[in-house]
């Protein structure tokens, strides 16, 4: 379920100390109901890349245009990504995230883990395009459970930046987004 900006920007999320400078592009409640400790569970989930991560033939046709575009017009080269045309969020963390849990690496996308705490874990991702961040909270539910939050943020990269971002929107929405949410809800009801 989509949920409003404010379900991320109302909670004290210690990754506001280093992305203020990013916009919140979407916030969604992911099918991941559990106790207040299984954090860890779902971003090992994400970090395993278990399950298919382009879920749908939709979702795969749309990344495999990106992917495409990308080689074409040259925008993930190693000399836009992460400690090149942009430095990492790491840089940016207080002693105490520095020098605490990193959190996994994705191996199914190209997302370099930032920090991870009991509630939350940030991973981000470089190109031509943007800079973009990866937030996983962990939040009570009303009803004495948890479940995980999603939080994308992102930096768009001057007006071709923008321009992406803009026309990939409803692709996101229609294609990535909700096949990539069932995608994550049948793995967390297949462990135990």
């Amino acid at each position: 379920m989509r949920l409003p900006k404010t379900a991320y920007t109302s909670r004290p999320w210690r990754i506001h100390e280093i992305a203020g400078d990013f916009r919140v592009e979407d916030v969604w409640a992911l099918p991941t109901p559990g106790g207040p400790d299984d954090l860890d569970r779902l971003v090992r989930q994400f970090a395993e890349g278990t399950g298919d991560p382009v879920p749908s033939p939709v979702a795969r046709a749309l990344f495999a245009v990106r992917r495409g575009l990308g080689k074409l017009f040259g925008w993930d080269k190693p000399a836009d990504g992460l400690g090149a045309r942009v430095p990492t969020l790491r840089d940016r963390l207080p002693a105490d995230l520095r020098e605490g849990e990193r959190g996994p690496d994705l191996r199914s996308a190209p997302f370099t883990s930032i920090f991870q705490t009991h509630d939350e874990w940030a991973a981000e991702s470089a190109n031509r395009t943007v800079h973009g961040v990866l937030h996983i909270g962990w939040v009570p539910d009303g009803n004495g459970g948890h479940h995980g939050q999603m939080t994308v943020l992102v930096k768009p990269n001057g007006r071709l930046g923008t321009l992406y971002m803009l026309a990939i929107k409803p692709f996101r929405y229609l294609g990535v987004y909700p096949a990539l949410l069932r995608s994550i809800g049948r793995e967390w009801n297949k462990r135990p």
